[in-house]
């Protein structure tokens, strides 16, 4: 039977669905696409171009051609990276260059932060001087979180995850402060928006679940457990706009709704991403329940932020009820709709997922990768065309988080979906809740 959830327009099953929709293109030659992508082109630059051998950790100020703009480090890439080369080790590639990447920018990283408790500074030079104040945003502790406890499952070295979570609950502990303060640029309305001291921000919620969910997949901590709970309540009960059925970016720090400006701001980036992670958490909980709140809402943001003209989803909705957009097209964007898109299909067999995955995928692959231009990369960013010329007037970087996570997740859901002749897993049943 069914499991009906009210209010979600979605109908899990218990069971396997019979015959789901087929993707568009052969599952064996969508992952061998996704492996080409991943070990041929995105790997081998990286270790030309980006690792730092000698000293451990990224430089990712590269240009798409592997030219090198400035050797400095950024405390956000080093934990992203760590967290990369970590989980490949552990789930695609058991070789021991990965893991010493991951081990070397862990020691890097490790041996630079501030002896005072304070956070790390964003940047470092090469060899590890500090560049500027301590950041006041929590983002990059809890990158270094998510790279440490991933590479304490490589390496058994039970410190690493010891450390993570004395990370994730210094940074909660400084989140929980009504005088903590997005960093500049962070509330999405620009440079000249208001302060906002004290603001609930669903991209931490979205960073702390996705760390904690993979440390609770290995071990049970009630601390961790109490701040996912803390995750799943405040983005689905509060973030939650029922006015326009998208979720708020910020909010008071009480949780309740701005009465201003902010309440009719929507980061669609975010709340795609955020709610793929928490659909793996409602996975982990056995919850299909919450796992089919999610799928809807998942659905609706994509919608809601997909070009029709040109394809491709927009990322931050300035002003719901005057339609104002910033019409860049962001690579990691797209990439999280891939990753959603197909996690749902994985678990679901739902068309809608199907023609989603299908569609993103094509708009992808016709749009970022820079292969026609002598290069493996991909641009990560550009305007609503995604013009290469705008995109060479853009600060080089070299994006080695989003795109290879969506590399490698995608590519192990293909390979279940294949161990499982493409049939998807089914969800399990649960407690039915008022969301």
């Amino acid at each position: 039977m069914p499991l009906v959830l009210a209010g979600a327009g979605l109908d899990v099953r218990r069971e396997q669905t019979p015959h789901p929709p087929s993707l568009a293109r052969p599952l064996d030659a969508i992952r061998d696409r996704y492996r080409r992508y991943l070990f041929d082109d995105f790997l081998p630059f990286m270790d030309r171009f980006v690792i730092d051998h000698r000293y451990g950790g990224f430089m990712c100020i590269t240009d798409y051609d592997g030219a090198r703009a400035s050797d400095t480090k950024d405390c956000w890439f080093e934990g992203r990276g760590i967290w990369i080369y970590a989980f490949l080790y552990n789930h695609l590639a058991r070789e021991q260059r990965f893991l010493d990447v991951a081990r070397k920018s862990a020691a890097f990283i490790l041996s630079v932060r501030p002896a005072d408790g304070s956070l790390w500074p964003r940047q470092f030079s090469r060899d590890g001087k500090t560049l500027g104040l301590p950041d006041t945003a929590i983002y990059g502790a809890l990158f270094v979180a998510e790279g440490l406890q991933e590479l304490a499952q490589a390496t058994g070295e039970r410190q690493h995850r010891e450390t993570a979570k004395r990370l994730i609950l210094d940074c909660v502990a400084r989140y929980d402060r009504d005088d903590y303060e997005p960093a500049i640029g962070q509330t999405y309305l620009g440079p000249e928006a208001r302060p906002y001291p004290g603001a609930r921000i669903q991209g931490v919620w979205m960073v702390l679940i996705r760390v904690i969910t993979q440390m609770l997949t290995r071990e049970a901590d009630r601390e961790l457990a109490a701040v996912a709970d803390r995750c799943i309540d405040a983005v689905v009960r509060y973030h939650y706009n029922p006015r326009f059925r998208l979720s708020n970016e910020l909010l008071n720090h009480d949780l309740s709704r701005p009465n201003n400006e902010y309440e009719q701001l929507v980061y669609p980036g975010h709340a795609i991403e955020t709610h793929w992670m928490l659909m793996q958490e409602a996975l982990r909980r056995n919850d299909g329940a919450l796992f089919g709140v999610l799928c809807e809402r998942f659905r609706r943001h994509v919608e809601v932020a997909w070009d029709n003209v040109y394809g491709g989803v927009f990322r931050n909705l300035v002003h719901v009820d005057n339609n104002t957009w910033t019409l860049d097209k962001v690579l990691w964007a797209q990439e999280e709709v891939l990753i959603g898109s197909l996690l749902v299909y994985e678990h679901t067999g739902e068309a809608w997922a199907k023609a989603m995955f299908d569609r993103t995928l094509d708009y992808v692959e016709a749009t970022y990768p820079l292969a026609k231009h002598g290069s493996p990369m991909w641009i990560y960013a550009g305007n609503r065309t995604v013009d290469v010329a705008e995109f060479r007037t853009r600060p080089k970087r070299i994006e080695h988080y989003h795109h290879p996570r969506h590399l490698m997740l995608n590519l192990l859901a293909l390979d279940r979906l294949i161990a499982r002749g493409g049939k998807p897993s089914g969800v399990p049943g649960g407690p039915r809740m008022n969301y």
